[in-house]
């Protein structure tokens, strides 16, 4: 006969702090995140409403300086609310419809928070009438921030939208689309959600069996969810958020607290199953599949974290959200999750909807598919390693003729008004208007001067035309440019270049969309190495922490790379060269937003991690306590193959329903990480990590003396404060039989 001691809820010589302060009153810890949930969803609504819908560009670049400095001097130079009048076969010319044309436009001009408003009728400008004469435009600017405008075109839009007397008018320009986007967003993301929640559930179901244990992990989701729109509300009171990143709350708030639900629950009920009591059930898991949570979450927040070193609010706002929702998914898996452990017991296994599935079966041991499907790659790990990495690379090939532009009203469907507008104006108009190349001129200087300058810009090559000055008497002047091509083509692009270099008497700044797009890429570009430095450099320390090798490490980092190719690849295939566009309900502009690939490097290397961080935690806690490599390899995939992919199945759903989105940058963002998860689960975790691990053997734990000293010190292993049974640390204990210490001790 043997002995254990008896463990009381929080107690235990082992346990630890942590486990004593979530455990010690689950009911009290339930009730406190309950009141919390409630402020949250109290503190985050009408988050959405509270959100801009722009962010790509640079506030530090020229072209921002110019555009402030016009929109204050100029405003008519700066429209960003079109009225497009159709005036059907009398023509714009007609004496009634110019008539009401002019009515129109002076209302406009009266409206409170309207200002530089100008029309074909007024100035007799060619770039405001349609090339067949059957349609003109009325242009204007709403100033302000994107919430103060956007709420002065809700007032005005109905008076104008309609029909006018013998005229047609429909509202586009930026301001119009960038509201519309925004509306659009806000119902495709509760559409998102309605989609992902049962298929979530029915999901997890399937992978525990068990009702009771399904519901967990999606209660720590809704939980981490609300908690970062709550976060989000507060951010909107200091700085610029944009709506997009609603959509990466739902995502990774769904996505990662199911992770880390998974795994918890996963590893409590694999400890149940070996005879521990509930209370060691639960230390035993925190101390283990509590600490991969730790720090899975640091190394995902840690790639979103890297978003900050970017100027564009667009990309920081990804940032603000990403964090917010890993740190909560976080803390909700590591405090209420176990506080629900304690207080179900074994009832976690309670409703299990695959008994009636399994009834006269014989039973599968779990996970024994997985090793034996390492075993197999291990002993081919040559030609798997070669094979795997080449068909990676040859997927990511596309990404080499990338071209990057800018978000435009073609990330609306095309049924949307505003998108409707804007396409009238790009094919019927000659120059798109309101979509030009702007030149600032700032010092005094002759008419002869200035006449001199426009002739130079208009003899550039690739310019249709210069038309200006307009001046205010007062020291500034600016000059209109078209350019041959798309607004934000590769020759808009050229001539901005050259337009910065042209001589002039006085001095110039250049602003328009292909002007913000050459800042916004040069920002990037800039910024990049930072980011990537930050990424590497911390996860490279994490995983140096978590395994005490410094080889893997770097395996981690690279395979991880290695494992977004296939994404990246599909990103330039299908939405730049517009492959299954008509099947997925998106107009392809030949290039792809430039902060995009980014952003989505960002999002799909942290979930790679993720993934990583579990299966290398469970590889290293067994090979510290065999000392043997491969099977270790074994152990670890046979452990958490399953779970991965499960997970990533779970995640890729949740991402694909957010890929449903109408607005084409967001459903890049979903359908592309989506398919970058399961790569990674499906084919690295799978194939390459156990194959590349077998090639490096022993060398794989390798780490120099000063190194490994740093680590036994400062380094975290899942085997740290191993739970012994002392019967000797307390009178009050039970007797078990020797069958039930082997079975309590053994290792599945």
């Amino acid at each position: 006969m043997s002995e254990v001691k008896k463990t009381t809820p929080g107690g235990g010589s082992s346990g630890g702090g942590w486990t004593r302060f979530v455990t010690a009153r689950p009911r009290l810890t339930l009730l406190v995140a309950l009141v919390l949930t409630a402020l949250a969803v109290l503190a985050g609504g009408g988050v959405a409403d509270r959100m801009g819908s722009g962010g790509w560009e640079d506030p530090a670049a020229e072209s921002t300086y110019a555009t402030k400095a016009l929109e204050k001097q100029f405003p008519g130079s700066q429209p960003n609310v079109l009225l497009l009048v159709d005036a059907g076969t009398p023509g714009v010319d007609s004496p009634a419809v110019a008539t009401e044309a002019r009515r129109l436009t002076e209302r406009l001009g009266a409206e409170p928070g309207v200002e530089g408003v100008g029309s074909y009728w007024s100035t007799g400008s060619p770039a405001l009438r349609s090339e067949d004469g059957h349609q003109a435009v009325i242009a204007a600017r709403i100033p302000g921030d994107e919430k103060d405008a956007a709420a002065v075109l809700d007032r005005i839009a109905p008076a104008y939208r309609g029909t006018h007397g013998p005229v047609e008018v429909s509202l586009g320009g930026g301001l119009a689309v960038r509201h519309e986007m925004q509306t659009v967003i806000q119902e495709d993301l509760l559409r998102a959600e309605l989609i992902a929640l049962p298929v979530t559930l029915v999901l997890l179901v399937m992978v525990f069996g068990s009702a009771v244990a399904a519901l967990l992990p999606l209660g720590v989701g809704i939980v981490a969810i609300l908690g970062t729109n709550a976060v989000l509300r507060g951010i909107t009171e200091l700085t610029d958020v944009s709506v997009f990143a609603q959509n990466l709350t739902t995502a990774l708030g769904l996505g990662l607290a199911i992770d880390y639900a998974l795994f918890v629950v996963r590893r409590y009920r694999e400890e149940l199953a070996a005879g521990a009591d509930t209370y060691t059930a639960v230390r035993t898991t925190l101390r283990t599949a509590g600490r991969t949570v730790l720090f899975s979450a640091l190394t995902v927040a840690v790639s979103l974290a890297a978003m900050l070193v970017f100027p564009q609010y667009f990309l920081r706002s990804f940032a603000y959200a990403g964090i917010a929702v890993v740190l909560l998914a976080a803390t909700a898996a590591l405090t209420l999750l176990p506080a629900a452990l304690v207080l179900l017991g074994d009832r976690v296994n309670a409703l299990d909807l695959r008994r009636l599935l399994r009834r006269g079966e014989a039973p599968r041991e779990e996970g024994a598919g997985w090793g034996r499907a390492a075993g197999l790659v291990m002993r081919r790990a040559p030609v798997f390693a070669v094979v795997t990495t080449a068909g990676l690379v040859l997927l990511g090939l596309p990404f080499l003729g990338v071209k990057f532009g800018t978000a435009d009203d073609r990330q609306l469907p095309v049924t949307a008004s505003s998108r409707v507008v804007q396409d009238q104006l790009r094919d019927g108009f000659p120059g798109n208007p309101g979509g030009g190349i702007t030149v600032l001129a700032e010092g005094t200087a002759t008419p002869a001067q200035y006449a001199g300058y426009r002739d130079r810009i208009a003899a550039l090559d690739g310019v249709v035309r210069a038309e200006g000055p307009v001046t205010t008497g007062g020291g500034a002047a600016y000059f209109t440019v078209v350019p041959e091509g798309e607004t934000v083509g590769a020759g808009a692009q050229r001539v901005v270049g050259e337009l910065r270099t042209a001589e002039a008497p006085f001095a110039t700044s250049v602003t328009g969309p292909a002007a913000v797009l050459v800042d916004s890429k040069d920002a990037i570009a800039d910024r990049l190495p930072w980011a990537a430095g930050i990424i590497v450099l911390v996860t490279l320390l994490l995983v140096f922490l978590l395994t005490g090798s410094l080889v893997v490490p770097v395996q981690a980092v690279l395979l991880n790379a290695l494992s977004l190719t296939a994404m990246f690849g599909a990103v330039v295939w299908v939405f730049q060269e517009g492959h299954l566009a008509g099947l997925l309900g998106f107009t392809s502009t030949g290039d792809i937003e430039t902060t995009l690939p980014v952003l989505m490097f960002c999002v799909a290397f942290g979930l790679s991690m993720d993934y990583g961080v579990f299966l290398l935690s469970r590889i290293k806690e067994e090979y510290d306590a065999t000392g043997d490599h491969e099977h270790s390899v074994r152990f670890g995939l046979r452990h958490t193959g399953g779970l991965i992919t499960a997970a990533a199945v779970i995640l890729a759903v949740v991402m694909v329903a957010i890929g449903t989105s109408r607005v084409t940058n967001t459903k890049m963002l979903g359908l592309g990480v989506a398919l970058a998860v399961l790569m990674d689960a499906m084919v690295v975790r799978s194939l390459l990590v156990p194959s590349v691990m077998k090639l490096t053997g022993r060398l794989t734990w390798w780490a120099p003396g000063p190194l490994r000293r740093f680590h036994d010190r400062f380094g975290i292993s899942e085997n740290d404060e191993k739970d012994t049974y002392n019967p000797s640390d307390t009178p009050d204990v039970i007797e078990v039989s020797e069958e039930w210490r082997e079975a309590a001790s053994s290792r599945q």
